[in-house]
């Protein structure tokens, strides 16, 4: 018997028709949309895992996942217009808006610096476009970093006694740049 001149024939399946690899399904699409009751503790765990890892200098954490949960549940999702980044059931960050004021913008660890907080900021925009702010601890190198990206600038600063953290802070403002009026006579 000749073995067929290819290689996806082994010694043990001679002749057998040649099989592609297995292929992973491709990942349900990133949407943007409105937090509901349901995704409340995921949105807890993100709060917490986020402050975790990306502040490590706050205090340890006093208040545990059901505490967070509930502060969600109960002051969060009611008071704010809040967004969250999803890939089908599973949650990968959260922007809420109170006012004027972006409040929170959390997202899991593993997926910072993939854009998804640039789409949770976006949307905030899309939600207050004449103009929002927030509050940054002046330690956090890597927010600042990102809302200096975005177009917001320091207003004011303060030295944390406001804040249950004790940290010194900024004011961050984005306005959106003003439409340039073309001059008379010019098309």
């Amino acid at each position: 018997m000749n073995m067929p001149d290819t290689p996806y024939a082994t010694a043990s399946s001679p002749g057998a028709p040649p099989t592609a690899a297995p292929t992973a399904a491709p990942a349900p699409p990133l949407t943007i949309r409105l937090a509901i009751p349901t995704d409340t503790p995921a949105i807890a765990a993100i709060h917490l895992a986020s402050r975790q890892v990306t502040m490590p200098y706050l205090p340890p954490q006093r208040r545990t996942h059901d505490e967070v949960t509930r502060w969600v549940r109960e002051i969060v999702l009611p008071q704010c217009h809040t967004v969250v980044a999803a890939r089908g059931p599973e949650l990968l960050g959260y922007a809420a808006v109170r006012g004027e004021l972006l409040d929170q913008l959390y997202l899991r660890p593993d997926v910072r610096r993939t854009g998804i907080g640039s789409l949770l900021l976006a949307a905030a925009r899309r939600h207050r476009p004449d103009g929002l702010s927030l509050h940054v601890f002046q330690l956090n190198a890597d927010a600042r970093a990102f809302y200096a990206h975005h177009g917001f600038r320091v207003v004011a600063r303060d030295d944390g006694s406001g804040n249950m953290e004790n940290l010194p802070q900024l004011t961050l403002r984005w306005t959106p740049a003003s439409v340039p009026v073309p001059r008379r006579g010019t098309p």
